[in-house]
């Protein structure tokens, strides 16, 4: 009897470990073993020039840039929005390659790196930028130390690919909700938790243009990783709903094939607030065991965990003691 009573605990001890450990279990499943080999280039075609043999541009309007890294297996794009006065870069990439002078060769107007969230293959790493705008979330800024914010190995991730974590230095926090003059032109800071607690989008209502991060590309979205949750995805699809109109274009930060930069709509948007009220309710179902896949439309799915798993409370209301 006592030989059963110990496999008990043992069983009882292990999964345990695997519960609390899932999420990193997963990216160790996910991800590569240190920095990976470079796709070979494909044809862009006749919008987008090569800068290099790493970095791609195209130009989506006059003021307007995506630069990709069509080698990288991540497929990651950037987002060069260029005023009058200053200009925004909207994520940097892993920083295998330094993504400054690509944007600098595009202008020569101060340059605010604004990451969309804080995984590594979005935060350029050990790229040192001249101005750096953060989110401005409550846990965020009571961790800070001065202008410094470091990041937690759940937020940045970076082990998966033998990246070290980082600290930033933050010269300005941007509040959701809140707007970036640029000069003659004016971004909407847009909370879309979701694939990540940190992340937001950035709106250009006059362009009718919206960039998501990682919020929503095409392909698997994931709600499954650490700062993830299925009520942050709720949250993000709703505050986008109000705050675009349904002409919005939105440019995302991965793809899945060439050629340019991932475009995705709002009918997308409306696509996954109806999955997500149907897989809370139960009438949409999910395959597989962890994670699991849920149909959004043609080009999109949602990698989620088991249902028991997940949450649909807001991870920031969550905190907020609501």
């Amino acid at each position: 009897m006592r030989w059963f009573v110990t496999i008990g605990i043992v069983i009882a001890i292990v999964t345990a470990v695997l519960v609390n450990q899932r999420h990193t279990l997963l990216i160790y499943a996910l991800s590569s073993e240190g920095q990976p080999a470079l796709l070979e280039a494909q044809d862009e075609g006749p919008d987008v020039r090569w800068f290099d043999d790493y970095f791609t541009v195209q130009e989506l309007d006059a003021r307007t840039f995506a630069i990709g890294e069509p080698r990288y297996y991540q497929q990651n794009y950037a987002y060069l929005i260029v005023g009058t006065e200053r200009a925004v870069l909207f994520d940097a990439g892993p920083g295998h390659r330094d993504i400054r002078p690509v944007a600098s060769s595009i202008t020569d107007l101060p340059i605010t790196f604004v990451p969309s969230h804080f995984h590594y293959d979005h935060t350029g790493n050990e790229i040192t930028f001249d101005h750096v705008a953060v989110v401005d979330l409550p846990y965020l800024r009571a961790r800070a130390v001065g202008n410094r914010l470091p990041l937690t190995d759940d937020e940045h991730v970076g082990w998966a690919e033998g990246v070290e974590n980082i600290t930033l230095e933050v010269d300005e926090w941007i509040a959701p909700g809140s707007e970036m003059f640029l000069g003659e032109r004016t971004l909407q800071v847009v909370y879309t938790p979701g694939h990540t607690e940190e992340s937001i989008s950035l709106l250009d209502k006059e362009a009718g243009l919206l960039f998501s991060g990682d919020f929503i590309y095409p392909g698997p979205l994931f709600a499954m990783l650490p700062n993830s949750g299925m009520g942050d995805y709720a949250l993000g699809a709703e505050n986008v709903s109000q705050a675009a109109d349904q002409t919005t274009r939105i440019y995302a930060a991965h793809r899945l094939n060439p050629p340019g930069a991932p475009v995705v709509t709002m009918k997308d948007i409306e696509d996954l607030e109806n999955a997500l009220d149907a897989i809370k309710s139960g009438a949409l179902q999910g395959s597989g065991i962890y994670p699991v896949v849920y149909p959004i439309n043609d080009n999109i799915e949602l990698y989620a965990e088991p249902s028991w798993f997940q949450g649909w409370t807001p991870n920031i209301e969550a905190r907020a003691g609501r």
